[in-house]
């Protein structure tokens, strides 16, 4: 299995008094334009993702829909769960994967810090306090012959904005 975690774009501050809740905050247009970017870096990369998992939250479903759009990804396989909530517990996560998607080869997981930071470390050493860091638009690979939490995987790559934005307009 190949998991593609992702942390959302730039969105609007948090404690704007425009979005009361801070889950209802959406992507800028500078992070909707640098996401589209980085979705453009990821298709000349060839990368695959069968299935996108993504926080409710709006600025991370409107990265996930990006995503799927320029991956030619159908509606269908974008998924919401509360699971990658900036609140969310990664064993829960990773229990509803095992469950329902582990036939699945390539999941793309859409969140936010410093869940996400904490959930590769996890995988990775078996610890949450790996120095891990995900910039917003950030993507990385880790691959495993079994998803479980505890370490699991093996880190193939971790790519910042500017990085996947690059190779987007060096293709």
């Amino acid at each position: 299995m190949n998991l593609y975690i992702i942390r959302h774009a730039i969105a609007v501050e948090a404690g704007n008094p425009k979005y009361e809740e801070d889950s209802q905050r959406p992507l800028t247009g500078k992070g909707k334009d640098k996401m589209k970017k980085i979705a453009q870096g990821l298709w000349e990369m060839e990368i695959q993702m069968d299935l996108i998992l993504s926080s409710p939250a709006v600025r991370a479903m409107e990265t996930a829909k990006i995503l799927a759009n320029r991956l030619d990804i159908k509606k269908s396989r974008l998924i919401a769960t509360e699971h990658l909530e900036a609140t969310g517990y990664a064993d829960q996560l990773i229990n509803e994967i095992k469950e329902k998607y582990s036939d699945v080869e390539n999941i793309a997981l859409v969140g936010h810090e410093p869940y996400l930071s904490s959930l590769v470390s996890v995988l990775i050493s078996g610890k949450t306090d790996s120095s891990v860091t995900l910039k917003k638009g950030s993507v990385c690979l880790l691959s495993m012959d079994a998803l479980e939490y505890g370490k699991c995987a093996s880190l193939n790559w971790l790519l910042s904005p500017s990085q996947l934005v690059q190779i987007g307009e060096n293709s």
